[in-house]
């Protein structure tokens, strides 16, 4: 992709709009839906999500009619289709016809029909059929001038990572056939001759049921490495016919990058088109502006630094936290604009027409229920005008010198069973490492362990527990070459099949850290121990040897009183920093690593404002209740014209995007 290749070709500017339900409408509702959308700026809509029962109510009768006139009356009205197969969601009569493809869970209960997710994906009727709706669609909408992308399925994984059923068993049978070839192979791989599970034939292997005590960790991360690859051939399936059918169309699925844990995200980006994503905020959780900023940086990362879509957000509150929260006011439009900061080519919401009825009814929409007499309803359609304004960001990229590890496989495998502490946690390492690089104002790619890491100043690691030997070289390559990295504790621990490395930790990150572990030493719930620079740590301590690496601050008081807390590597060109325990000074150790890796980034700026530059663009977003200056900055804001020829002031909860090209 060039640098301003668009992602959606056939589409102007940045989208605007989101999902739209009309099928749960009569047809004069849909003609004012019309008519509102042109008011509020929306030209793009995702179709047809959860509408199998309406498109083939009955197995092999394919009605087309209703979404022939919905279609067509958007494109007479300027609004593209972003037109979905609803495999996500099947109807009554497929679950009565096939009652086996009914999901099993792990605690062998099949589940019942009445929500979404309710099809096995590793059954030949359920792919059969999807398939099939897929090609009448496309067959369908293939000349068809309003329709400009595919929308596979719908969050993939949400709720459904893992099946348990008899059909599902028998494909990770054949799927352990193909990856292991032999019984021998596999034997080693997972450990069997630990309490005798040794397999002699192919059919005595099961899926890892729920136990009376833990299962092999082996067959439960080949099992999640299993579901994660069926589903992906549930959307190449139907991928596959729609790309034959309309070449000329992107097709996508929409991702949960940072809260779906059960699909391996960096083997599915290369089957789309374009990686798009749904981002809900934690309405309680403080700093969430943050887990919004790390989740639009995965996006980007995901589709290698290309422009990517946010395919769903909500405009005010959502329906199923435990408490759903509406955003305060200029939230919504912080929010949509801090995704455009990092990459997104659109700001699309759930859902365009808040429901009547259904599970959703209390999530918000762009059109609330109280209707256009509201200040939300304003707020879209002054949000709609400026995303129209910001069409020149449209298809340029966002750069970053500092790349955070995140592996999928390692979050699933650290989330097992009988660690050395349950507050070892994939998600809360990588937060807190994220955190601190977001508040230092260094702009983050993320990367898999073995990517290509030539393009970053610094690569930090918070939470490597599973670590191969061809990664554990890259990362070594990469600080010989003269780059810094930035190690966690618990990282380099055990290798693909969560067997322990050989010889003493960090494993296979030994050589390049410069020290071994002798003996973790996890603390106690709210234990903390100091360290020899003022400051505290918790949660873990070990017990290191450093073997080339010098000290930068020890523990100083608890188990490993004297021993290294944090340690410094110079290898080659480059430079490696271990951290071996949960430190609370996070922020001043990354501005150190920062600084020596020689990493630029906005200086001075309070932790309240978020500076992010796309191509030729500057976006600062102030999160905090006071106007801030930028003193370095200067230019037009392209969103109310106002010019700044030195220094640029950001109003309390405001946003600035100023035009730097100029």
């Amino acid at each position: 992709m060039s640098e301003t290749e668009h992602v959606v070709p056939r589409l102007r500017g940045l989208a605007f709009g989101g999902d739209y339900n009309p099928e749960q409408w009569p047809r004069e509702v849909q003609e004012e839906d019309v008519a509102l959308m042109r008011q509020a700026g929306v030209n793009l809509v995702s179709l047809g999500i959860f509408a199998w029962a309406l498109l083939e109510p009955e197995q092999g009768r394919y009605e087309f009619g209703w979404l022939d006139e919905i279609i067509d009356r958007l494109h007479a009205n300027g609004v593209s289709v972003d037109l979905a197969t609803p495999s996500a969601a099947p109807p009554a009569w497929f679950a009565r016809r096939y009652p086996h493809t009914l999901p099993v869970n792990r605690d062998g209960v099949r589940i019942g029909f009445g929500s979404r997710e309710t099809a096995c994906p590793s059954s030949p009727e359920y792919r059969h059929a999807t398939v099939e709706l897929a090609h009448r669609l496309a067959e369908h909408y293939r000349d068809h001038p309003g329709v400009v992308m595919w929308h596979v399925h719908n969050e993939y994984g949400a709720p459904l990572g893992e099946c348990y059923c008899d059909a599902s068993v028998q494909a990770f049978r054949d799927w352990l056939r193909e990856t292991y070839h032999d019984l021998d192979a596999l034997n080693a791989a997972w450990g069997t001759t630990f309490w005798s599970q040794r397999y002699g034939d192919w059919d005595e292997i099961d899926a890892p049921r729920a136990n009376h005590t833990v299962v092999n960790p082996a067959q439960r991360l080949d099992f999640a490495r299993f579901s994660s690859a069926e589903n992906l051939a549930c959307f190449t399936l139907q991928r596959d016919v729609l790309r034959a059918a309309t070449p000329h169309l992107p097709v996508t699925t929409n991702f949960m990058v940072t809260n779906c844990k059960s699909m391996d995200l960096w083997r599915w980006a290369p089957e789309v088109d374009v990686v798009s994503n749904d981002h809900y905020l934690n309405a309680e959780q403080p700093d969430n502006h943050i887990d919004l900023a790390m989740a639009a940086d995965l996006s980007r990362s995901l589709g290698g630094g290309r422009p990517w879509l946010l395919m769903e957000h909500s405009p005010g509150a959502v329906s199923w936290q435990p408490r759903n929260i509406a955003k305060r006011p200029g939230e919504m439009r912080r929010n949509s604009l801090a995704h455009v900061a990092r990459g997104s080519d659109s700001v699309l919401f759930f859902q365009w027409r808040a429901s009547r009825a259904g599970a959703e009814k209390f999530h918000s929409a762009m059109l609330p229920q109280a209707g256009t007499d509201s200040d939300l309803w304003r707020d879209v359609v002054a949000l709609g005008g400026e995303v129209d304004r910001l069409s020149g960001v449209r298809g340029t990229r966002v750069a970053a010198e500092v790349a955070v590890v995140w592996d999928w496989e390692s979050w699933w495998a650290l989330d097992l069973e009988w660690r050395p502490s349950v507050d070892l946690n994939f998600r809360e390492r990588v937060e807190a490492y994220y955190a601190a690089l977001w508040r230092e104002h260094a702009t983050v790619d993320f990367v898999h362990p073995a990517a290509d890491l030539s393009a970053y100043k610094l690569v930090v690691a918070p939470s490597a527990y599973l670590l191969g030997e061809a990664a554990a070289k890259n990362l070594r390559c990469f600080v010989e070459s003269g780059g810094h990295l930035l190690v966690s504790y618990f990282s380099g621990i055990v290798d693909e099949h969560d067997a322990v490395h050989p010889g003493a930790y960090p494993g296979v990150l030994r050589d390049v850290l410069g020290l071994s572990v002798e003996e973790f030493h996890p603390l106690r719930e709210h234990e903390t121990v100091a360290l020899s620079d003022g400051g505290t740590a918790r949660v873990w301590s070990e017990r290191v040897r450093p073997k080339g690496a010098v000290t930068v601050t020890e523990f100083a008081a608890g188990p490993d009183a004297g021993h290294p807390a944090v340690t410094r590597h110079e290898l080659g060109r480059g430079t490696a920093w271990y951290v071996a325990s949960s430190v609370d000074g996070l922020r001043p150790l990354l501005s150190a690593a920062l600084d020596a890796a020689g990493v630029s980034r906005p200086r001075g700026l309070p932790d309240t404002v978020e500076a992010v530059r796309r191509g030729g663009h500057l976006f600062l977003l102030n999160h905090g209740d006071e106007p801030v200056v930028v003193p370095d900055a200067a230019g037009v804001d392209v969103l109310d014209g106002t010019s700044f020829p030195a220094g640029v002031t950001v109003p309390a909860g405001g946003v600035r995007v100023i035009d730097v090209a100029c």
